[in-house]
């Protein structure tokens, strides 16, 4: 595989976001409506502007994606951990600032130093894999 970047990080990052919103919504058990759906005529309807969005649900493999990313996050730190997120979700810089306490710059550096975290561990993890040669396992017996 080739090496992992910061930019393929962060797209990661921002994939598992758009997935896990996806999801179906986990409502709690024991609780359902009896009452039968009304169908609604068409003149009955106008008063509803509001329309209901409902994406089409993830992917296996993108709910995979999604819940090796969020393991990813064990490599950091708490505050990196929610400026990852936070960035991955688009919150703009402001607010990240405003929750870090840092100046903008800073805070891009701190997540690109997140970024790279996760990037080093996972090329550590690529090149670990690929150091063991076939040839040689078993003949330390």
């Amino acid at each position: 595989m080739v090496e992992w970047t910061t930019d393929d990080v962060a797209a990661r990052f921002v994939e598992a976001v758009e997935t896990g919103r996806r999801l179906p919504v986990v409502k709690a058990q024991g609780y359902f409506n009896v009452w039968p759906v009304f169908v609604r005529e068409a003149w009955e309807s106008y008063p509803d502007d509001e329309h209901v969005y409902h994406p089409l649900p993830p992917t296996p493999a993108a709910i995979d994606r999604m819940m090796e990313t969020m393991r990813w996050v064990q490599w950091l730190e708490v505050e990196q951990r929610h400026l990852i997120w936070m960035r991955a979700k688009r919150f703009e810089w402001k607010i990240i600032c405003r929750r870090l306490g840092c100046h903008r710059t800073t805070a891009w550096r701190a997540w690109q130093k997140a970024l790279l975290t996760v990037a080093t561990q996972l090329n550590a993890s690529v090149h670990a894999s690929h150091s063991k040669r076939p040839e040689l396992m078993g003949q330390g017996e």
